[in-house]
């Protein structure tokens, strides 16, 4: 496997892509019995025998514009991994069904899940290529890595090098960047706010909220800070002068938000002060509801010795 691709393409991949598969993968990991979180090993009549996590496999769909490859969606695919064979009646109808919604898209490649592609996945790869000329794999890497900060998805594109002579068509890594729209963006940020299946509090949820605010900031910060410090060294001759990345740059730092205005101190300080007054509304509203049950326990117990000895209610 090569460490990089050498053909100019420039992948954009939309964030629903990464949630479909993840999506698929989990939903093959619970129905199989026992469900296998990563590789585990078990003991069956004193010989240890090895339990892969499972993987899933599928088509992306997208278009490509000039140079440009951009994966809009995916859909799921069957393979048989005893014969490394696709269930090619199935493609083609989940290719005609995808057609008729989306006309303009066109299957670029296919998807699986693993740590790295393997060999057994040319055979997927190469029966594409009927459809694709030069399909693209995209891999997802299930396993949970919290050191990792990036992404943990891989795509590969396939190039023909000659390995001892002979031609061989060999995965090669490429880049790609995160492409969303605002449809994507608002169902990212509902899937991010669901409510833990562990029955979280409303605390742990805003937590979690803030965490990743917090998170997000941070990076941000942290590639404003690359983009000063190359800018910096351009300026005192350390880096040299590149009118594109500048341009770049420059289209980058407009779409940030200008924070410095009398009028976003305003709007911030005022719906600062509103937040305040909720808090403080709701510690009250809370203060009262406990006293309201301390009172109805008073109550009761009250109740219960009058009964007894005559006393009077508490309140």
């Amino acid at each position: 496997m090569a460490s990089s691709s050498s053909s100019g393409l420039t992948f954009k991949l939309h964030p629903l892509v990464i949630v479909n598969i993840s999506d698929h993968y989990t939903r093959v990991k619970s129905q199989t019995n026992p469900p296998p979180l990563t590789s585990t090993s078990a003991t069956v009549n004193g010989v240890e025998h090895q339990q892969q996590a499972p993987r899933v496999y599928g088509c992306v769909i997208g278009v490509q514009r000039g140079r440009t490859v951009e994966i809009f969606n995916n859909f799921e695919l069957l393979y048989d991994p005893s014969t490394h064979s696709l269930d090619r009646p199935f493609l083609e109808k989940k290719q005609e069904l995808y057609k008729k919604v989306f006309p303009h898209f066109y299957i670029l490649g296919w998807y699986s899940t693993g740590s790295d592609a393997q060999e057994s996945d040319m055979h997927i790869h190469k029966a594409l290529m009927d459809i694709n000329e030069s399909p693209l794999y995209v891999l997802l890497n299930p396993t949970i890595n919290p050191a990792q900060k990036d992404l943990p998805v891989t795509i590969y594109e396939s190039e023909l090098h000659v390995i001892d002579g002979i031609p061989q068509l060999i995965f090669v890594r490429s880049s790609y960047t995160i492409e969303t729209v605002e449809a994507e963006r608002i169902s990212v940020d509902h899937v991010a706010h669901l409510k833990p299946s562990d029955g979280g509090s409303a605390a742990t949820q805003l937590a979690a909220h803030l965490t990743g605010i917090h998170s997000a900031i941070k990076m941000l910060n942290s590639r404003i800070r690359v983009l000063h410090h190359y800018l910096v060294g351009m300026q005192k001759g350390d880096i040299p002068c590149e009118n594109s990345l500048l341009r770049q740059v420059s289209s980058l730092l407009r779409r940030l938000p200008a924070i410095e205005s009398e009028k976003f101190q305003d709007d911030f300080l005022m719906e600062y002060n509103d937040t305040l007054l909720i808090t403080y509304l709701a510690m009250f509203t809370n203060c009262s509801s406990t006293m309201n049950e301390l009172v109805d326990k008073f109550n009761t117990a009250y109740d219960r010795h009058s009964r007894r000895g005559g006393r009077t209610a508490f309140i």
